[in-house]
């Protein structure tokens, strides 16, 4: 990790930004660890004692990162009650969208007629959805705009090599979203203390080399793989429990929140193993731990969106419980926060 701490940010007295609604989208099709074995030398045993992983989603040719988004947003919508059309800020994290440009919150926009709507996209990885809670805040909490629809959507299929067992077990597709607005009681729960961080001297932990105006595609960059993820699975493990768990600590110590009020931490849904291990090297119980790695995989920047909304959906989050977001992500990036439901 990089030397010193980024500064922390606070909210603004008196001004809450809400979660209104959340949303998520999975496709259709379920690939087993059982599947995986007649693509690559592994084992449904081999990859559960390692990862926690039985099953992950994988879209179809026809979708993308931009469809995936769109249902998930769709979802959140009309839980809240909002038309398409009256939402002011899109903001979509992905490191797969659609094209290089225009960005898929531009496709996300049309798809839902919301065309008074600002939209961008941003790429900080698995912790792009709590890179996004924090910037929609602060759009909503400058008055800029007065709601927020904010979404992690991935088709990560798409630049898997399925030849290489360390990589393609982890990963699947989906997306997650929540639908934000701004509220002047101070009694209103909402997105508390963010902590975000990176450290671009480790970049080459987790990436895609090619794609960029660095290696663009030719016929050559293609031969070598360049347009594949590329993971140091070793380095990667160890500085996501490091960055994760510090995050951790210097969040609950900014909001003065000590680690037995949270109700629930939603971490990054990268590998059982890493999260029961940050779990552990920050004294939490079991109990407060919320994972579904083992039906989703690594969806990235969407997995703390899907499992956010499967709480909400299952009705087993309560007005004034704390959460605490956790992720870590290529870049490298990190990002905890705390919101109260």
């Amino acid at each position: 990790m990089a030397t010193g701490s980024p500064p922390q940010i606070a909210p603004v007295e008196g001004q809450r930004i809400q979660i209104v609604s959340t949303g998520s989208y999975v496709p259709e099709k379920v690939l087993t660890n059982f599947d995986l074995e007649k693509l690559v030398e592994t084992s449904d045993e081999w990859i559960t004692t390692r990862t926690g992983i039985k099953e992950r989603r994988i879209a179809t040719d026809e979708e993308s990162a931009s469809t995936l988004a769109t249902n998930a947003a769709k979802k959140a919508l009309e839980k809240a009650g909002v038309d398409g059309s009256n939402v002011e800020l899109i903001i979509v994290a992905t490191i797969t969208p659609d094209m290089l440009f225009p960005s898929t919150a531009c496709l996300v926009q049309q798809n839902i007629g919301a065309k008074r709507a600002l939209a961008f996209d941003i790429e900080a990885a698995c912790s792009g959805f709590i890179y996004v809670l924090e910037i929609a805040r602060q759009f909503l909490q400058s008055g800029s705009v007065k709601n927020a629809l904010v979404i992690g959507s991935e088709k990560i299929s798409s630049i898997i090599d399925w030849s290489d067992r360390n990589t393609c077990v982890l990963f699947g597709d989906g997306a997650g979203a929540a639908y934000l607005e701004r509220s002047k009681d101070p009694q209103t729960s909402g997105i508390g203390h963010s902590e975000l961080g990176a450290d671009g001297g480790k970049n080459g932990l987790l990436c895609m080399p090619g794609g960029g105006s660095k290696i663009p595609a030719t016929a050559e960059s293609l031969k070598l793989g360049h347009h594949f993820l590329k993971m140091d699975g070793r380095e990667t493990f160890k500085n996501a429990i490091q960055s994760m768990t510090a995050a951790a600590r210097r969040v609950l110590a900014s909001a003065e929140v000590d680690l037995s009020e949270i109700r629930w931490i939603i971490p990054h849904q990268a590998n059982q193993r890493i999260l029961t291990a940050v779990a552990e090297k920050t004294g939490a119980d079991p109990s407060q731990l919320y994972m579904n790695v083992d039906r989703f995989g690594n969806t990235s920047a969407a997995s703390i969106g899907i499992a956010l909304d499967e709480l909400a959906s299952k009705d087993q989050l309560n007005r004034g419980d704390k959460i605490l977001l956790l992720a870590f992500g290529a870049g490298l990036t990190w990002a905890a926060m705390i919101i109260e439901w």
